[in-house]
């Protein structure tokens, strides 16, 4: 398959008064088409900046960023974003002209009647037929996540990136969003670059995981997941997966019983994340 995207010696600093902070350093990472990428570290690790530098949002300070042999220079339509917030959609539009908005903005789809059309099978594609009427007020968090993605996709982009996109919902809609997304994954063969701080979310959603250290951001490692899909935590596989990750990222292993928490946190298995260290 070809490469889809190219990151060469990215460094990106940030200016703060008279204060220089290094949010990137040397990232060098190679992307195929079709592959579905997890990005997990810290808090104030880059992980964002990352995604913000791929979508054109922000210059690198050094090295360079490239989708299929272009450099890239400013945003564009084949690189969409979803974010964390709830708050991304048109609250005076319904679902339906909001995905149809991209389209005409886009010039997608020509027409009112074409980009109506269209935008009816990306909401039918994320499972919210019957709701196309409805307003952001009258979604649920989810519902309103399913309506971002729709409108990300409509424009049919190279590489869809996502910043914890689920990072607000409730572990019931998150779970349920995860297998939605792998669904949706397999349906466009789009390429993914999801940003995560759950360990569970990174090995469930990804086929190549990237560890990144605390700031100044850098790669610690890239591990292959060969876990085939549908992936659930009670394999041999997983649990390998799950301990190379923790002793990347520096998180303690608890008493005898071999439960795993970050430092000074207690929580179920399932909802382990990685420490929140520097918010940025």
């Amino acid at each position: 398959m070809k490469h889809m995207l190219t990151i060469s010696k990215l460094t990106k600093h940030f200016s703060i008064q008279e204060r220089t902070l290094i949010a990137l350093q040397d990232i060098d990472l190679s992307v195929t088409e079709g592959e579905f990428i997890t990005i997990i570290g810290p808090s104030g690790c880059g992980k964002s900046t990352l995604l913000r530098c791929i979508a054109g949002f922000e210059p690198p300070t050094t090295g360079f960023v490239q989708v299929e042999g272009q450099e890239v220079s400013r945003p564009g339509i084949d690189r969409m974003m979803v974010f964390q917030g709830l708050d991304q959609l048109f609250p005076w539009l319904t679902a339906l002209e909001n995905v149809a908005f991209a389209l005409r903005v886009t010039r997608t789809a020509r027409g009112t009647a074409k980009s109506r059309a269209l935008a009816r099978d990306y909401i039918n594609l994320v499972g919210l037929r019957g709701y196309e009427d409805f307003y952001p007020h009258q979604l649920s968090g989810g519902m309103k996540q399913r309506v971002a993605i729709a409108r990300a996709l409509s424009v049919q982009p190279k590489i869809l990136l996502m910043d914890e996109p689920f990072g607000s919902l409730d572990a019931f809609t998150r779970k349920a969003l995860q297998e939605e997304l792998t669904s949706i994954w397999q349906t466009t063969k789009v390429t993914v670059l999801f940003v995560t701080h759950n360990i569970e979310e990174a090995i469930v959603q990804g086929d190549r995981i990237i560890a990144m250290s605390p700031q100044p951001g850098r790669i610690l490692s890239v591990i292959d997941n060969p876990i085939l899909r549908p992936r659930t935590p009670d394999s041999t596989e997983f649990a390998g997966i799950w301990d190379a990750l923790h002793r990347l990222l520096g998180i303690q292993k608890g008493p005898a019983g071999g439960v795993l928490r970050p430092p000074q946190k207690t929580a179920p298995f399932e909802e382990i994340e990685t420490p929140h260290l520097v918010a940025t």
